[in-house]
């Protein structure tokens, strides 16, 4: 088997109140490999935020081990990390964080743009991006033009953008219907069919149908499930 892409291992974060300790991560560990499409699901307040967060380096762990890439996020100081998102691993949340004045296109661009990459280049890039996530010839209309389904497709084509390999996804159909949530879930399928690794937490249980392997977060532990 290939080397994974993502590696954790003995993960551990927890807050402390006046009252008691809550763990949001305990003793995790798991891996994902290329093409891989990882569901967590638990019941809200679990862990599974804060295990998509440590993974993508927005947070940090009390301690443990985590590998994304070539890149050690436990001992990556915060620009580190922040490059490491913007060259290896989109984020994408229940809210699509699109940029309301930018149109689809640009804002897909963006992290290109970001790195120095020329607008022509990068537009370009954002239009072959879109057509990944079946959204082909709507790179001129502003999010408020689009719908719900439409805008998070949006938000995963700019994840990706910049060939980043890994997706890593919040809630993503948090605040979607039925219907815009399985378009969701087969385009992220489809994407880990083309070699992206794609690490999606969610309490939807139709992620699970779409994966290749299951975790279940109950109070910060995470085991693996059929």
């Amino acid at each position: 088997m290939s080397t994974p892409l993502i590696r954790v291992r003995d993960l551990r974060k927890a807050y402390q109140s006046e009252v008691e300790t809550v763990w949001a991560a305990r003793d995790v560990r798991f891996e994902a490999h290329a093409g891989e499409f990882v569901c967590v699901y638990g019941a809200s307040g679990s862990g599974k935020s804060t295990l998509l967060n440590l993974i993508a380096g927005l947070d940090v762990a009390d301690s443990g081990d985590i590998q994304v890439g070539d890149v050690n996020v436990s001992e990556a100081d915060e620009k580190q990390r922040a490059e490491m998102r913007l060259n290896i691993a989109g984020v994408v949340f229940q809210d699509h964080n699109l940029i309301d004045e930018f149109t689809a296109a640009e804002n897909v661009a963006l992290p290109l743009e970001v790195r120095g990459v020329p607008a022509s280049v990068a537009r370009a890039e954002a239009s072959d991006q879109l057509g990944r996530v079946g959204l082909t010839g709507i790179g001129d209309r502003l999010p408020r033009q689009l719908s719900g389904g439409q805008r998070q497709r949006v938000g995963i084509a700019r994840a990706l953008t910049g060939q980043r390999a890994v997706l890593l996804a919040d809630e993503p159909t948090g605040a979607l219907d039925s219907v815009a949530t399985v378009d969701v879930f087969t385009v992220i399928r489809a994407l880990c069919d083309e070699g992206v690794t794609a690490v999606v937490c969610s309490h939807d249980t139709r992620c699970r149908d779409f994966a290749d392997s299951r975790y279940e977060m109950v109070d910060g532990r995470l085991e693996r499930r059929p």
